[in-house]
C-alpha cells in the first residue's frame, strides 16, 4: 500500500512538472511566433501555420494512438486499451476542431474562399468525422458499441496515411510536406518549439483523461461491490 502511494505521488509529481512546463512552453511560443520574419506573400496571417500545422500532426497522433488502443482491446481485452482508445479520440476531435477552424480562416486569406473540395482537406474532414463517430459509437452502440467504435478506429487509421500523401499525390490548392523543410532559419525554430509545446499539451491532457476514465470504472467496480454486499446481507 505504501509503494503504491509513493507511486502516486510521484507520478503526481511528474505531471506538475509537465504541467508547468507545458503552460511556460506556450508563454514562449508566442513571443517567438510573434516576432518569426513575415512571409513575404501571405504577411501575418500565415503565423496561424504555427498552430494549424501542429494540431493537424495531432489529429493523427490521436488516431493512431485510438487505434492501437482499440487493437489492444479487440485482441486482447485490454481495459487499459480501452481507455486510451477513448481519451486519444476525445483529443483528436478537440484538436481536429482546431484544425477546422483555423484551417479555413488561413485559407480565406490565401486562397480567397474559406473551404475547397482539396484531396488534403476532404479527407482530414473525414478523419474528423470517424473520430466523432468512435464516440457516438461508444455511447449509442449498445452492447456491442465498444468493439464498433474500435472497428472505426482502425478505419480512421487507414486515412492519416491518405491525409499525409495526399498532397504529394494529387496537386491542389495546398501546400506538400517539403513545406515544413523549406521554412526560413528565422521560422524554423518556432514551428518545431510549437510543435513540441503542442504534443507535450497533447500527453498532459491525455494523462489526465485517462486517470478520469480510470477512476470512473473504480467507482463503478466500488458500486458493484456494495451492491453484492447489501444483496447478500440479511
Amino acid at each position: 500500500m505504501l509503494s503504491m502511494m509513493s507511486s502516486s505521488r510521484k507520478s503526481g509529481a511528474a505531471f506538475l512538472v509537465g504541467l508547468l512546463l507545458t503552460m511556460q512552453g506556450f508563454f514562449v511560443v508566442t513571443f517567438l511566433v510573434a516576432n518569426a520574419p513575415l512571409e513575404k506573400t501571405m504577411g501575418a496571417v500565415q503565423k496561424i501555420f504555427y498552430f494549424h500545422v501542429p494540431c493537424a500532426w495531432l489529429l493523427m497522433l490521436s488516431t493512431f494512438a485510438c487505434a492501437g488502443g482499440s487493437l489492444a482491446y479487440l485482441f486482447r481485452g485490454s481495459e487499459r486499451g480501452d481507455r486510451l482508445a477513448l481519451s486519444s479520440a476525445e483529443l483528436g476531435v478537440l484538436f481536429g476542431l482546431c484544425v477546422m477552424v483555423t484551417g479555413p480562416l488561413w485559407a480565406r486569406a490565401a486562397w480567397g474562399v474559406f473551404w475547397t473540395w482539396d484531396v488534403r482537406l476532404t479527407s482530414s474532414l473525414l478523419l474528423w468525422l470517424m473520430l466523432i463517430a468512435y464516440g457516438l459509437a461508444r455511447r449509442y452502440g449498445g452492447e456491442g458499441g465498444r468493439r464498433l467504435a474500435a472497428a472505426l478506429a482502425l478505419f480512421a487509421a487507414a486515412d492519416v496515411p491518405l491525409v499525409y500523401l495526399s498532397v504529394n499525390v494529387w496537386r491542389g490548392l495546398h501546400p506538400n510536406t517539403k513545406t515544413v523543410s523549406s521554412l526560413a532559419p528565422g521560422m524554423r525554430w518556432p514551428f518545431f518549439l510549437s510543435l513540441a509545446i503542442f504534443s507535450a499539451l497533447w500527453g498532459v491532457l491525455l494523462v489526465l483523461r485517462m486517470r478520469v476514465e480510470r477512476t470512473q470504472a473504480r467507482l463503478v467496480e466500488l458500486a458493484i461491490t456494495v451492491e453484492d454486499a447489501e444483496g447478500r446481507s440479511p
